[in-house]
């Protein structure tokens, strides 16, 4: 029993008169349960001529089917032939491609489909996409204004309300792939998709007439081959009026002679944010890949090093390596590997702003091996220790001007502390804000950072090594070893 009502009677004639399948019908009719659509549209296609009506007392009066909604709206097919009986019985003995659904709604809705989709399938879950040919949708546009002699009697439908292809054929390709996978869950809407595209090159030129009706619409862009999206001509048939569209295409639409052609299955994730720390303890390993006209510099990268084996455990195609800050290349080593990973954990992309949101909160704890021109003794650096929250005016350093706009950026050194080791050498340790340039700090960049460790010794001063201590930012939770 097909869930219509009294009032789709002539529509349901119309509609199948001129050429739609079973499910395009149910479509029109605004029909959402989803089990009408599961059914094969050949058991479809033998019900259809059937026409709508109260009860039939010759039918099964003593054994009505149980309904799935309330009774009132819901009413049974009977057995009398009308005029829409012989077209659809015909189409049942030799099918006809719909004229709207270009058949996606009727062979591509088929167990042989759904295989190709399970060939593709290896996550607990997935949800089934598909993109119908843009022709479709001028053809559904054509049924929601129609001289099908309905505007007259008031029955005509609300395009609003009519059910969309791709919906309709998911609700069916559901079906059929949760029946063939049995423990995968076929879901409205998941992290895996499988999506199905079909196209109808019989029809392709449906909708040019649009572009000149509406020119506006239609604008080339660098990453689509065709200016003929669906966007584009959905954009255009909300402008373009009733008469002029009727006037450049037929209503109903001509006859298909063959069904839309499925592409290649294809498969997408969306993305997975990977969350992690990591130490470095190589003096001569980037944090990104360093080319220089195009001529790499080094060997790798911590960003290449990482990102590495997590491309071949999830089988990406791509990645982009984000950092809470960064250190130069050159910083020293704590060790003999070249990097080390810890804390690492699948996160939302929701938590990623955690961690561009403490770029500028979180502090950053350094040691550096200082070098003095004038030599120094223990008790001539002992003042540094007790300075606190040290304000630095940092003009954009030279080092880094071909990257980063010119500016002053204000920047606070929150505590340092300094242990001698010759007249010439001093460990200097540094508690800083985010962003704040130390080797710019110590040496001063001609006057550029100010003050500056130079002005504050009154001497020349330089950075010979620096190890970046911590990152102080709880972010992301560490994670039991």
């Amino acid at each position: 029993m097909l869930p219509l009502k009294e009032k789709d009677k002539p529509v349901v004639q119309k509609l199948l008169s001129a050429g739609c399948c079973a499910r395009c019908v149910l479509r029109f009719c605004s029909v959402s349960v989803q089990a009408a659509y599961r059914q094969a549209h050949k058991s479809h296609d033998a019900a259809a001529p059937e026409s709508i009506g109260e009860n039939s007392k010759s039918h099964d009066a003593a054994a009505p089917e149980p309904p799935e909604d309330p009774p009132c709206k819901r009413v049974r097919l009977e057995s009398s032939v009308t005029d829409a009986a012989a077209a659809v019985t015909q189409e049942a003995e030799e099918p006809r491609v719909c004229v709207v659904c270009l058949g996606i709604l009727q062979e591509m809705c088929s167990t042989t489909q759904a295989v190709k989709v399970l060939k593709h399938t290896f996550w607990t879950s997935l949800c089934v996409c598909v993109c119908v040919c843009v022709c479709v949708v001028t053809r559904t546009h054509t049924f929601a204004l129609t001289p099908l002699s309905l505007r007259e009697k008031g029955l005509l439908f609300d395009k609003d309300d009519v059910i969309q292809v791709k919906e309709a054929f998911k609700w069916v390709m559901q079906g059929l792939v949760a029946k063939q996978l049995g423990g995968v869950a076929v879901v409205t809407k998941s992290a895996f998709e499988v999506g199905v595209e079909f196209t109808h090159p019989e029809t392709d030129a449906d909708c040019h007439f649009l572009a000149s009706a509406c020119p506006d619409c239609f604008k080339p862009t660098k990453n689509k081959q065709s200016v003929f999206t669906r966007m584009a001509v959905v954009k255009a048939l909300e402008k373009i009026s009733d008469a002029k569209f009727l006037k450049h295409y037929p209503c109903p639409p001509t006859q298909p002679t063959s069904s839309c052609s499925p592409q290649d299955v294809q498969c997408l994730h969306t993305s997975v944010f990977v969350a992690g720390r990591y130490n470095k303890f190589s003096r001569s390993l980037p944090q990104t890949p360093w080319l220089i006209d195009g001529e790499r510099r080094m060997e790798s990268s911590v960003e290449e090093l990482i990102a590495a084996p997590l491309l071949a455990a999830f089988r990406a195609d791509g990645f982009n390596f984000s950092s809470s800050g960064r250190e130069d290349v050159d910083v020293r080593t704590l060790g003999n590997d070249k990097i080390r990973v810890r804390d690492l954990q699948i996160v939302t992309r929701e938590a990623m702003s955690r961690m561009k949101e403490g770029e500028e909160e979180k502090t950053k704890s350094y040691t550096a091996l200082i070098w003095t021109q004038k030599p120094i003794q223990r008790e001539d650096i002992i003042f540094i220790d007790d300075i606190k929250d040290l304000t630095l005016d940092q003009k954009t350093p030279l080092r880094v001007l071909h990257r980063r706009a010119l500016a002053v950026r204000q920047r606070v050194i929150h505590s340092m502390n300094a242990r001698f080791l010759d007249p010439h050498h001093f460990y200097l340790g540094l508690k800083t804000q985010a962003g704040t340039y130390i080797k710019e700090f110590v040496h001063g960049d001609f006057g550029r950072t100010k003050p500056n460790l130079c002005e504050l010794l009154k001497t020349d001063a330089d950075i010979l090594e620096l190890d970046v201590e911590s990152v102080d930012v709880d972010w992301p939770p560490a994670i039991p070893e």
